[in-house]
C-alpha cells in the first residue's frame, strides 16, 4: 500500500519555507500531493496554473532524489476533503512558531472530527527558514526588494517579472 501525503497552501509564491516542508514530507511518503488552495475572495499574485508550474519546477529534483512521486492539485474546498479525494492518509502542516501551533492544533482537531482516518503530521520549520512567510515575500518583491534569501533563484525571477508587470 502506498503512503500518500497531502500538503496544502496558497504557494503565492513558493518559498524556501514551503520547500523545507515539502522536502521533509517527501521523505516520509511514497506520494506527496501538493494542494494549491484557490480562494475566490483573495487576489493572489500568481494564477493557480503558474503556481502549479512553479511547484513542479521546484520539486523535480527532490522527487528524483527521494523517489517520492510529487504532484499538484487545485482545490477550493476543505483541505480534509481534498486530501481524502487523492487518497491521502496524512496531511502535512509546517509550524513556524507557537502561534502556528495553536491554530494548526485547532485545525487538526476539526479535520480529525471530519476524517478520523487522516492523520495530521506537524513538521517544525528548520531554523534558517522559520521567519519566511509568502505574504512578506510578496510585499518585499512588489516594493522592488531583494527576495533571494527567501525563495529560489527561479522564483525570485518569477517574482521580479510579476512585480514589473503589475507596475
Amino acid at each position: 500500500m502506498k503512503r500518500i501525503g497531502f500538503y496544502s497552501g496558497s504557494f503565492d509564491p513558493v518559498t524556501l519555507g514551503h520547500m523545507d516542508v515539502i522536502a521533509r514530507a517527501a521523505r516520509l511518503v511514497d506520494v506527496l500531493v501538493i494542494g494549491i488552495g484557490v480562494h475566490p475572495g483573495k487576489a493572489p499574485l500568481f494564477t493557480p496554473a503558474e503556481k502549479a508550474a512553479m511547484l513542479r519546477r521546484e520539486t523535480a529534483a527532490l522527487a528524483k532524489e527521494t523517489g517520492c512521486r510529487i504532484s499538484t492539485v487545485e482545490f477550493d474546498g476543505l483541505t480534509v476533503d481534498a486530501a481524502r479525494a487523492v487518497g491521502a492518509t496524512a496531511i502535512f502542516r509546517g509550524l513556524r512558531d507557537g502561534t502556528d501551533l495553536d491554530y494548526e492544533m485547532q485545525m487538526s482537531g476539526m479535520n480529525s472530527a471530519m476524517a478520523a482516518d487522516i492523520e495530521t503530521v506537524f513538521l517544525p520549520a528548520s531554523p534558517d527558514v522559520r521567519h519566511i512567510t509568502a505574504t512578506l515575500v510578496r510585499q518585499i518583491a512588489m516594493m522592488g526588494g531583494n527576495v533571494s534569501s527567501f525563495v529560489s533563484r527561479t522564483v525570485a525571477k518569477d517574482l521580479k517579472a510579476k512585480a514589473k508587470s503589475k507596475r
